[in-house]
């Protein structure tokens, strides 16, 4: 595969469409909570072509325990002296501005910044994000899976500490720019999504936040921390059609309508977000099209799931939903990729 290798040559023939820059980030936090914290960032700054133009690294106190330290490294002694987010904010979004954010999983790593950037009463400078994830799906790398380490592996960078945020993004900048090259050799539409901000933070758990309900036993809003979110939730049509009910033992496909009941263990937004970004529909109900319900308490009695019970609607759990996310058939007919 011939790459293009210098500035002219790429000038020549590349999109003009595409973005004139990229900020590829990397945040390690203490959990994947709603309320869990970041507490080190990094971001390599790229031009149109990929090519790295510097990098920045930062340590942040997260103001709380560190987690997983055992994933990470980063103790409470380490992160006692470093920094708070709203002590660097202004220096991270000198590093966005005016740039796509690069994320491998990026729904994760922009909802984490976003959130810290509505704790400082501010609003992260960045418009739209592109995860790595999807773009290797677009150029159907064969990869086995879709982790860091494999798509690194898939360009021969090489990895020197895992989970470490400058590293990380290091290794993903070094990937990305060849995705990037074949994309645009081979005219394909980078799969860019709307950055949407959170437009508000309260440190009142009372506060309620934008499209959900609470039900059940585990719903109060302490479960979420000590404050709650406002996020734009105005989301775009699904754009392909619903290829009918999820089959036992089968991939998800494109498409498909999917309704979540329930606590979950990961943020629900969050969860929403993934399966948007793998092309499946969410439905805030349940009807004779929904595809699947996602529930971790089937024998809970709400209407969704008394609606599925009804109408035979295939239910899964969220484990087997995460897992089946990381590999989504693509839809047929119209509204397809391409």
């Amino acid at each position: 595969m011939t790459m293009l290798d210098d500035s002219t040559a790429a000038a020549t023939a590349w999109p003009p469409a595409y973005p004139q820059g990229y900020a590829v980030v990397d945040v390690e936090t203490t959990g994947l909570a709603r309320d869990d914290r970041i507490i080190s960032a990094a971001v390599y700054r790229l031009d149109a072509f990929g090519d790295v133009e510097d990098h920045w690294y930062t340590l942040v106190n997260p103001e709380r325990d560190p987690g997983p330290v055992w994933i990470h490294g980063l103790t409470s002694d380490v992160l006692d002296g470093a920094p708070l987010f709203g002590e660097i904010a202004e220096e991270f979004s000198e590093r966005l501005a005016d740039r796509v954010l690069v994320a491998h999983n990026a729904v994760f790593d922009w909802s984490m910044i976003a959130r810290e950037y509505a704790r400082a009463q501010r609003a992260a400078p960045t418009r739209q994000r592109l995860c790595t994830i999807a773009l290797s799906k677009e150029l159907a790398l064969p990869l086995p899976n879709h982790k860091l380490e494999s798509l690194a592996a898939h360009f021969g960078v090489v990895q020197q500490r895992a989970h470490h945020a400058l590293d990380d993004a290091r290794v993903l900048a070094e990937a990305f720019r060849p995705s990037l090259h074949t994309a645009a050799r081979d005219g394909v539409r980078l799969p860019l999504l709307e950055c949407r901000p959170l437009t508000e933070w309260s440190d009142s758990p009372a506060t309620p936040r934008v499209g959900y309900q609470p039900s059940g036993p585990h719903s109060s809003a302490g479960r979420y921390g000590p404050g709650s979110w406002r996020p734009s939730r105005r989301r775009p049509a699904c754009p392909y059609p619903n290829p009918g009910r999820y089959e036992a033992g089968k991939s998800l496909k494109q498409g498909m309508r999917v309704a979540i009941s329930g606590d979950t263990s990961i943020d629900r937004e969050l969860l929403e977000d993934r399966a948007i970004e793998a092309g499946l529909h969410i439905a805030t109900s349940v009807s004779r099209l929904t595809s699947l319900l996602v529930t971790n308490d089937p024998g809970a009695v709400t209407s969704k799931t008394a609606k599925a019970k009804s109408y035979g609607t295939p239910v899964m759990d969220e484990a087997a939903f995460t897992q089946l996310l990381r590999d989504v058939t693509p839809a047929d007919g119209p509204g397809a990729p391409g």
